[in-house]
């Protein structure tokens, strides 16, 4: 269990963890103060994304050689820390949730935290973990201000804030899941 304790503390989890509570807590009481229309996917969608680039700071360690050069496998490991990321962000907005008034329905939580952290790890296998959050960020942006979703190619754009009944949108999640945790698990962060 040491190895664990340690592997934490090098990827910054304490640290991220708090950011990851202290940002869904501050955007839950904002939305919960009727700013948001009932229905509005926009705070659960930016409490998902600010949640998944806090997350993404531990996608590199603080020496790439020494893991590089490690004798362990590491494709399992960085493949259980991006699902495990998306499992603690998802959870951590569902609990936010519980306190006060429904954000987002579950189905739309564990789509867009899959999607962000397959998008997070993406970052990371392109840039490094200190530029992970780049990628999710620059697209939750172009999200909040595109026009409105009606053609396919505008639905794969906005997929974060898309009901989780829509085909493209959680097409777009699960080939950004998958695509970004597979590059991530085989090549690793970025230099």
């Amino acid at each position: 269990m040491r190895w664990l304790t340690l592997y934490a503390r090098s990827r910054q989890v304490p640290a991220s963890l708090a950011a990851v509570v202290i940002s869904a807590v501050a955007i839950g009481a904002l939305a919960r103060n009727g700013s948001a229309g009932p229905g509005d996917p926009r705070p659960a969608a930016l409490i998902l994304a600010t949640g998944a680039m806090a997350a993404s700071v531990g996608l590199s360690g603080q020496d790439l050689a020494l893991d590089r050069t490690a004798a362990i496998r590491w494709v399992p490991r960085r493949v259980a820390h991006v699902l495990l990321a998306g499992a603690v962000v998802a959870a951590v907005l569902l609990t936010v949730q519980t306190v006060g008034e429904d954000i987002a329905t579950t189905a739309f939580v564990v789509r867009n935290s899959a999607g962000l952290m397959g998008l997070i790890a993406l970052g990371a296998a392109l840039s490094g973990g200190q530029y992970a959050w780049t990628l999710p960020f620059a697209w939750l942006s172009f999200s909040f201000f595109a026009p409105p979703p009606t053609s396919t190619p505008m639905q794969v754009a906005s997929w974060m804030l898309l009901p989780p009944e829509t085909a493209a949108g959680t097409w777009t999640a699960l080939v950004l899941t998958v695509a970004g945790t597979t590059a991530y698990a085989v090549a690793g962060p970025r230099r």
